[in-house]
């Protein structure tokens, strides 16, 4: 059963716990939790451990900062107390000066009130109100710094820095072999220290939630519980190169940031002569891990010119793709994830979710508004989840403290649904939608400015019509270079909401205004039969709601290199109708396919799974673009095969255009 309203509800309420929460409402649930959180805890204090070494197998020595309550005398709390794990490349450094910050006397509060007064609604930056609203969501508590309000209410919190980041010895190994060795090696070693009852549970955002699934799927026996942020799964498709386009703008702010902190030195240790020197020679023996790889990316110049380090990223096969593939039908532990709709790794989300073999009390999801910058904006407000510190202390009290406030009935899948507000599903994606083809068209529809203005229909064309599109720049102002810098260009709502300025090099096709709601939920699927003046092609696909004063907003979004179309039967799924839901592209050398010049080439290009509704009035709109930057390009041999030349969209009655679109009921 599905609910909708002005409300955030579930499905269905069952089960008892401590208080009765089965007899909640949903608001009087959140506020319940929510006063849990924030009200007073059994411990006045935060106590520290700078720099605990912890020895890998291997001899590497793991750095790590130690919180455990204390009371209002100062003593520590001795007893044993659930632990959680937090494994983070960005340095536990920039933990603690979040950490630092959060504790000056009524900084937060004040913080977040002048947060909340602010209305920019209504102005040319209210995206820059949205990302604000990081701060009093969750982002600095769980994913930038550490919850003390958690700590104090009787948990350890490990943050340890992976192997060579941060303090910590050894060279990075980028979620390989070695470093999920690593976490697990870190797990067991505070599930054994006095201070832990034996139970651990793992947070963190980002690169930490990735390092929890992982962990998750190695399943060691003390890990019982994991709240991962802003995780990915597949990160080949998520963000380092989904369809072959490298992320080129993701990619290089991720690598500097991380390559950047893991050489700031420990001052403390230079201070009082411990400084560790093992960690001096590290680094300078592995200063900029993974540069060598995207500088390949970039450019090697031809086919043949493939050095090793890139032809392993090009290999389905090799080590490096294997620990960036994650593999969640292996995990056994309860999960709740957050990610959001225009997340770098909101193509993860759902299918992780729905790949996780648990019931729906053991697993949870929820998908806000959201980029990986903001986390958790939206949620604490009537009608919204609760915040995410909110949420990840009644799931670790159910798993790690047997203390159940009814965490089991809220969700499962909780999502903002894009043209609507916040909803709750019993599954995703909901129940009742149909896969439909809507076919792209000549007809122009008369609502947009670009360089050929089409129509959507569900019924295929009656004429052929081949419409040419070139490679340009206006995506630089577009919602998918607002997902690429993490969200950090999302201010300017003349692009990051409004996709008429990037259309203006696009060829677009727009339907009928719809009578009634029109529910969109699932995996879409862009099939386009092509034609190239080069040997290669790049092509870029989003799927938009057109209000009725012409704003096009994004709602997903896809992107494939025309070499890089083979399609792998055996991991792709189909719809009812025999069509691709979601094609998977290997995106491997030895599965490139040539591209004839002037010949019909037909592409499935997979959009991320998306929950949105078109209101009465609106329109859905398809954008077709010959590229997508700066948040991609495709790797450098191929994109020389395309000389960024025009590419074509042959509209075709024999062979027509059209995205498989899940829809509650078909476009008027």
């Amino acid at each position: 059963m599905l609910v909708v309203g002005g409300l955030f509800a579930v499905d269905s309420l069952s089960g008892a716990a401590a208080a009765d929460p089965s007899s909640d409402s949903d608001s009087q649930r959140s506020e319940r939790w929510t006063a849990l959180h924030d009200g007073p805890q059994p411990y006045a204090d935060v106590h520290i451990d700078w720099d605990v070494p912890i020895r890998m197998s291997d001899g590497v020595v793991l750095k790590a900062n130690v919180y455990r309550p204390m009371d209002a005398a100062g003593q520590i709390e001795q007893r044993p107390l659930p632990t959680i794990v937090n494994l983070t490349p960005y340095s536990k450094l920039a933990s603690n000066l979040v950490d630092s910050a959060l504790a000056i006397p009524n900084l937060q509060p004040m913080a977040v009130d002048l947060i909340r007064r602010m209305d920019l609604s209504g102005t040319p930056v209210s995206g820059f109100e949205d990302l604000l609203h990081a701060l009093d969501g969750g982002t600095v508590h769980t994913v930038l710094g550490i919850d003390r309000d958690l700590i104090r209410s009787g948990y350890t919190q490990v943050i340890a820095d992976v192997r060579g980041t941060g303090f910590s010895q050894g060279m990075w190994d980028t979620l390989g072999a070695r470093e999920q060795l690593d976490t697990r090696e870190v797990i067991e070693w505070a599930a054994a220290q006095p201070w832990s009852t034996g139970k651990v549970g793992m947070n963190g955002g980002s690169y930490a939630g990735i390092n929890q699934l992982r962990a998750a799927e190695n399943a060691p026996a003390a890990l019982k519980a994991i709240f991962p942020v802003t995780p990915g799964s597949d990160l080949m498709r998520d963000v380092v190169a989904p369809g072959g386009g490298i992320g080129t703008t993701f990619m290089p702010l991720w690598l500097s940031n991380v390559n950047q902190m893991k050489v700031l030195p420990d001052v403390r240790s230079m201070l009082d002569g411990t400084f560790d020197w093992q960690w001096f020679h590290d680094r300078m023996a592995d200063p900029s891990t993974n540069y060598d790889l995207l500088v390949q990316a970039l450019v090697t110049p031809s086919l043949d010119a493939v050095p090793p380090a890139l032809a392993e990223l090009l290999d389905e096969n090799s080590e490096l793709r294997q620990g960036i593939l994650g593999h969640p039908e292996r995990i056994t532990v309860p999960t709740f994830v957050y990610s959001g709709w225009h997340d770098i790794f909101a193509n993860s989300a759902t299918k992780l979710y729905n790949a996780i073999p648990l019931s729906p009390d053991r697993k949870q999801l929820i998908v806000g508004d959201t980029y990986h910058a903001n986390p958790g904006a939206g949620t604490g407000f009537p009608g919204a989840p609760p915040r995410l510190p909110v949420l990840q202390r009644v799931w670790f009290d159910k798993w790690l403290k047997d203390i159940d406030h009814g965490i089991g009935d809220f969700g499962p899948v909780t999502v903002w649904e894009q043209g609507g507000g916040w909803i709750t599903l019993g599954e995703f994606p909901q129940t009742g939608v149909t896969h439909r083809r809507v076919y792209l068209t000549a007809a122009p529809s008369g609502t947009a400015t670009s360089v050929y203005d089409g129509s959507l229909a569900t019924e295929r064309p009656d004429e052929t019509k081949t419409l040419t599109v070139a490679p340009g720049l206006s995506t630089v102002c577009s919602r998918d270079a607002a997902q690429g810098s993490a969200g950090l260009t999302a201010a300017l709502d003349m692009c990051a909401k409004d996709s008429r300025i990037a259309e203006q090099n696009a060829l677009t096709f727009t339907s009928a205004p719809v009578a009634a709601p029109t529910v969109i939920s699932g995996p879409i699927n862009a099939h386009l039969n092509t034609v190239h003046d080069a040997t290669d092609g790049y092509w870029s696909v989003t799927v938009n709601d057109v209000a009725p004063d012409g704003t096009s907003t994004v709602l997903s979004t896809g992107q494939l290199t025309a070499s890089m179309r083979a399609v792998d039967e055996a991991k792709s799924t189909r719809s009812a109708n025999g069509d691709f839901t979601a094609p998977y592209n290997p995106i491997t050398l030895d599965r490139l396919l040539p591209v004839e010049p002037g010949a019909p080439t037909v592409l499935d290009i997979a959009v991320i799974p998306v929950q949105a509704v078109l209101q009465p009035g609106h329109r859905l709109r398809v954008d077709v673009f010959a590229g997508n930057s700066p948040k991609a390009l495709a790797f450098r041999p191929l994109l020389n095969n395309t000389e960024l030349k025009p590419q074509s969209l042959l509209l075709d009655p024999a062979a027509p255009s059209f995205v498989n679109l899940p829809t509650s009921r078909p476009l008027d």
